[in-house]
């Protein structure tokens, strides 16, 4: 994504005080997109005024790139919050209009989506509402039927009806009319949702085996309710294996791999849970994996497991950015041809993994650690070991708070040295054309690598894989693949 030539002038500090490299205004922002639910706390602190502060920057200043990234970032990696926020702020800033309405009705993939874009201008900005926002909200509203206003018509700052209220849509047909006016009086007929009917008639095998005969639970939902499943025994629970396990299911869910995960690690020790339940999660995450590109050649995957990489992705979420680390390593080690897996702090270990072993499986036997993060680690088990690779796969918040190098007798300090100066060691003493791919999992805002064959990716998506053998073939990038879509 970011190919540069090193310079002074790119010189910067890290959250840790330490050595880093600058980054693009573009880069960064796409770097704190895709890895952050907005308003969440980071081990380093909650970088959303950041994130906002770069946003009103952009859009005044390349609007259309803005649009293009908050789009992605909805349709490609399912992220909501940070959506919104993006919706918040095109339609704030005076060159960001022009781009608001077809964003917003673009990104209003749920009714709540129309609610929670609104609810964010008010908030950061007050009234009154952009008329490019109220179009935009007006065409989303056009596309949700009964149901789906009823479903999230919830009571939140902003409901449908105030939604309503506040940008005056006119009906084109009598129904849509009436619709509206249901809406607007509270009296939508109650959706039969799987909520409802747990709710009517009690968290039972009964009730679970109804819901998942009249195939009533979507995907998502299917996943999170696992361990009630388990817990009710429905005499169907076949089907529910069946369901998540279904490649087609989970292409069309647009699940992120971690949700996967996090049902792994709550049901693995389950006492009822059975090795049709690991199979199940094993195979949706295997299908969720089956189009990336295979990585020929010899490929090191090093996954930062230190103690920054610990703290949850979200408040809701059990789920740490190691967690996220491990899982992307080991979906990477299965797309290689050839791999080395190293897991690193202020240590590093290498894990030995068959291509043929589980995604999941993998990933939990990496452990957690918990000590400092040095970089320069992998590069160095390269040096020292002598051996040559194609490309390293770096996994890490690139938060690097430690510099030790290797003499030949044993390590020692070198804290202003750049991971760039021992990438580019191991490139002169090894292989003269080796990728860094490094995939940035927090978004502080600045990277380790700088210049030829270097890649910076971010995300928390499966996706991001395979932007590593496009960007070698030099056929696609992530920024190419963002700057591709249409408005």
């Amino acid at each position: 994504m970011s190919k540069f030539n090193p310079s002074n002038s790119m010189r910067t500090t890290n959250k840790s005080g330490h050595a880093a490299y600058k980054m693009g205004d573009k880069d960064k922002l796409i770097t704190q997109v895709l890895t952050s639910f907005f308003n969440e706390p980071k081990y380093y602190g909650d970088n959303s005024g950041d994130i906002v502060d770069l946003l009103k920057s952009a859009a005044a200043n390349e609007p259309e790139f803005v649009a293009q990234l908050g789009i992605f970032a909805r349709t490609q990696f399912n992220m909501r919050s940070i959506s919104h926020v993006i919706g918040a702020v095109l339609a704030n800033v005076e060159a960001g209009k022009p781009y608001t309405r077809r964003y917003v009705n673009r990104v209003c993939r749920r009714a709540d989506d129309m609610t929670e874009i609104l609810a964010c201008y008010i908030s950061m900005f007050g009234k009154p509402i952009p008329n490019s926002l109220k179009k935009g909200l007006t065409d989303a509203l056009r596309r949700f039927d009964e149901y789906s206003l009823a479903k999230y018509d919830r009571d939140g700052a902003v409901k449908i009806r105030d939604m309503i209220q506040i940008c005056h849509p006119a009906p084109k047909t009598k129904e849509q009319e009436a619709l509206w006016k249901k809406a607007l009086e509270r009296n939508l007929e109650t959706p039969t949702t799987w909520e409802t009917q747990l709710s009517a008639n009690g968290n039972n095998a009964e009730t679970w085996q109804k819901l998942i005969a009249d195939n009533s639970l979507g995907y998502m939902a299917m996943l999170r309710n696992m361990r009630n499943i388990l817990e009710a025994q429905p005499n169907n629970l076949s089907m529910v294996y069946y369901s998540i396990s279904d490649a087609e299911r989970v292409k069309k869910s647009r699940v992120l791999p971690f949700r996967f995960y996090s049902a792994y690690q709550e049901l693995k020790s389950h006492p009822k849970s059975t090795s049709r339940t690991i199979d199940a999660l094993e195979s949706a995450i295997e299908a969720s994996t089956a189009n990336i590109p295979l990585l020929a050649g010899k490929t090191l995957v090093a996954i930062d497991v230190s103690g920054s990489m610990g703290g949850p992705v979200s408040q809701k979420s059990k789920s740490t950015c190691r967690d996220i680390a491990c899982l992307i390593g080991s979906i990477a080690n299965k797309i290689c041809e050839d791999a080395l897996v190293v897991t690193f702090d202020t240590s590093i270990r290498k894990h030995t993994f068959s291509r043929n072993a589980g995604i999941l499986d993998s990933a939990d036997s990496m452990g957690a650690h918990g000590g400092g993060t040095d970089i320069h680690l992998p590069f160095q088990y390269l040096i020292e070991n002598k051996l040559p690779v194609d490309r390293v796969v770096l996994l890490s918040d690139n938060e690097i708070n430690r510099g030790l190098s290797y003499n030949g007798y044993g390590w020692y300090g070198r804290r202003n040295k750049t991971v760039q100066q021992t990438a580019d060691e191991c490139r002169e003493k090894l292989n003269k054309d080796m990728w860094v791919h490094a995939i940035d999992l927090q978004g502080y805002g600045t990277q380790q690598f700088i210049g030829n064959r270097t890649n910076i990716i971010a995300g928390w998506s499966e996706k991001i894989l395979e932007f590593i053998s496009l960007t070698e073939n030099g056929t696609d990038s992530l920024m190419k693949r963002i700057e591709s879509i249409e408005i």
